[in-house]
């Protein structure tokens, strides 16, 4: 996908919006698997705020999608949660059960990577979004149906009264992802997660659904954590991105920042290894070697051992933490000796 440059920030400096609506200090996740702990998500923080959207960048493997399920309270019970998750003052991980289930859908709400396995198979269209509204703002069923028809129509559905009535298999890739965009907007929750709603769709698709989630966004003002591989889909939707691997976040910065100036080995590396239009001819530079295992993380820089630039000191001790302007940073020695 063609890289694009980045949109203008939706929120205003020194506004009213500035006010964070999630905020996220030193999330760590620790699973389980027989006799090892998997060192899922290690210290991430950031703050969002209303009509923002952070990308969460990185390879498959390295924490993102498991950042999302902690901040939703969707892992397995097994699972180990530290750190602070706070939505609008509520600290979600100290919610009951039945607290958080109230607090699922309707103020804050997931896209899942595939639509097919996200959607109940045996439930037409129009009952699994009705249900929601029902559970969550105590309507009757007729107008809660009436609610999801338009919210199909706001999705640009066609025929949305007909698609009600459709099973997820009667739909297209490309319209099953929308009727899941349409579920979990049928709240209006305050903060929408998105786990890489388009992978799984062609590129014109792919343009329809990330114009369609910046315009409900507008419309909303809600605040948008999308979690993504692609470069190009982190310059179309970001006002800031994350760069993680290994669990953490090694680079933050505005969309601008990051893509245009990356200051670690590995965003540069993302970003050489991306096809763009202008490439026809060329060479990827592809990364070399495989993410960690996160059972057995290397000491110091866990990128030391694929790292083109690495030094003595990225194997010793953890990368030092440098600051950047506009509120960012970058884990890495060579940004502290720049």
């Amino acid at each position: 996908m063609t890289v694009l440059a980045p949109p203008a920030p939706v929120v205003a400096a020194g506004s009213a919006a500035d006010v964070p609506v999630l905020e996220v200090d030193g999330l760590a996740v620790r699973l389980f698997r027989r006799d090892a702990q998997i060192a899922a998500v290690n210290g991430v923080s950031f703050a969002l705020a209303r009509g923002e959207t952070l990308t969460i960048l990185g390879e498959s493997g390295s924490g993102k999608s498991v950042t999302l399920k902690a901040l939703m309270g969707l892992l397995p019970a097994q699972a180990r949660v530290s750190g602070s998750v706070r939505l609008a003052g509520t600290s979600v991980l100290d919610l009951p059960p039945a607290a958080l289930a109230r607090l699922r859908g309707r103020r804050i709400a997931m896209i899942f990577q595939e639509p097919m396995s996200a959607l109940d198979p045996v439930y037409m269209i129009g009952a699994q979004i009705a249900e929601t509204i029902v559970r969550h703002e105590g309507l009757d069923r007729r107008a809660a149906l009436h609610r999801a028809q338009e919210m199909l129509e706001r999705v640009r559905i066609p025929s949305a009264a007909r698609r009600l009535r459709n099973y997820p298999h009667e739909l297209s890739g490309g319209m099953r992802q929308r009727a899941m965009i349409a579920l979990a907007l049928a709240c209006t929750p305050e903060v929408l997660l998105a786990d890489e709603p388009t992978t799984a769709l062609d590129v014109t698709v792919q343009i329809q659904i990330l114009l369609l989630l910046r315009q409900l966004q507008e419309e909303l003002g809600m605040a948008v954590v999308f979690v993504t591989h692609d470069m190009g889909v982190a310059a179309e939707i970001s006002d800031r991105v994350a760069v993680m691997y290994a669990g953490r976040f090694i680079e933050t910065g505005t969309a601008r920042q990051v893509i245009r100036d990356p200051r670690h080995p590995y965003t540069a590396g993302l970003l050489s290894s991306t096809v763009h239009g202008g490439q026809r001819g060329g060479v990827l530079e592809a990364i070399p070697g495989a993410p960690p295992d996160l059972a057995a993380l290397p000491s110091g820089c866990a990128f030391a051992p694929r790292c083109s630039l690495v030094e003595d000191a990225c194997r010793t001790a953890d990368p030092p933490v440098v600051p950047r302007a506009g509120g960012g940073l970058v884990r890495c020695v060579r940004a502290a000796a720049a």
